[in-house]
């Protein structure tokens, strides 16, 4: 149903009734020339006021639309309520140097893990409706890309614009986790999740991720890890590079009582996206929101479509 938001401007509409009752009329001025109608016409001259019969209902109907614009013609739409899971769910990802490696595959066309990460993480961050979520990246130091949102969409585009090297080249995946354990602390959310994903050892910082995975347990955050990379640490030759340290990976999943996902393949990143959709989530009704339509601009525009076209005709 169609109302107004400041309906008090309709007591404008009777001004142009009064300034015509009480303005006197406006007499001629000089000599006038009658001229029979039959002559006019054979002259082809107008007589006076000939085509403007309408003018003074046109302005009057210019005048009404342009007093109901400023009354503000409004429509409340009603807006479905976002489901709030009740989850703060933090997105640590590796940009350490050996990102760039290309040994993943899409569309049968080589592409580097970062590109199959940026492609399966940004889907899976809009896929998180309900969540507050966060994303940390990291490498020689973690950092903060995106803070605790519900707009999804925010964290998605800050994945598909994440560049390696700004965060230096080394693996700190022990900070990463510290960090987003830090946010954590003071967060009354009834589920805390921290997906971790890393393709390499850890290899910078002070701190032993398996000691972050227990400070995780003690305050209720799960974390899941994944794995990304064709080699394991534990199977590769003495110096080869590129190797991911699944061991830890699974270790921290474990002792923090999350999950850990092994991926070789970009198959297997997406399986992973799907298998973390199924989370389980703590659901309760989300803040209604009032959203109002406004059909001012309608109105208005018709006035001045009528107010140029009464010039246009008085100027004829």
């Amino acid at each position: 149903m169609v109302e107004f938001a400041q309906p008090w401007w309709f007591a404008l509409l009777p001004i142009p009734l009064l300034v015509w009752a009480l303005l006197p009329a406006r007499g001629g001025s000089g000599a006038a020339l009658v001229v029979p109608e039959q002559v006019a016409a054979g002259l082809g001259v107008a007589r006076p006021g000939a085509g403007r019969q309408g003018l003074p209902w046109l302005a009057a109907l210019a005048w009404v639309l342009m007093v109901v614009a400023l009354a503000g013609p409004r429509q409340l739409s009603p807006v479905s309520a976002l489901r709030i899971t009740g989850r703060d769910l933090a997105i640590a990802i590796d940009l350490s140097g050996s990102m760039v490696r290309e040994d993943f595959f899409l569309d049968g066309a080589a592409i580097s893990r970062l590109e199959a990460v940026q492609r399966v993480g940004a889907e899976f961050a809009r896929r998180r409706a309900g969540d507050r979520v966060a994303l940390i990246l990291f490498g020689s130091e973690a950092y903060y890309a995106a803070p605790y949102t519900f707009d999804t969409e925010a964290v998605a585009r800050r994945i598909e614009t994440s560049e390696i090297g700004i965060s230096g080249r080394a693996t700190n995946m022990a900070d990463a986790l510290g960090l987003a354990l830090k946010r954590m602390a003071t967060s009354d959310a009834a589920s805390k999740v921290v997906i971790l994903l890393s393709d390499g050892v850890n290899n910078a910082g002070a701190t032993n991720p398996r000691g972050v995975a227990v400070l995780a347990a003690e305050m209720g955050v799960r974390v899941h890890t994944i794995a990304m990379g064709p080699r394991d640490l534990a199977e590769a030759e003495e110096g080869e590079r590129g190797v991911v340290d699944a061991i830890t990976l699974a270790a921290v999943a474990e002792l923090s009582g999350g999950e850990t996902f092994r991926v070789r393949t970009t198959e297997d990143l997406e399986e992973v996206g799907r298998a973390l959709d199924r989370l389980e989530a703590t659901a309760s009704d989300g803040l209604a929101a009032e959203v109002w339509r406004e059909f001012w601009i309608w109105p208005a525009g018709l006035a001045l479509l009528l107010c140029l076209g009464l010039a246009w005709r008085r100027g004829a």
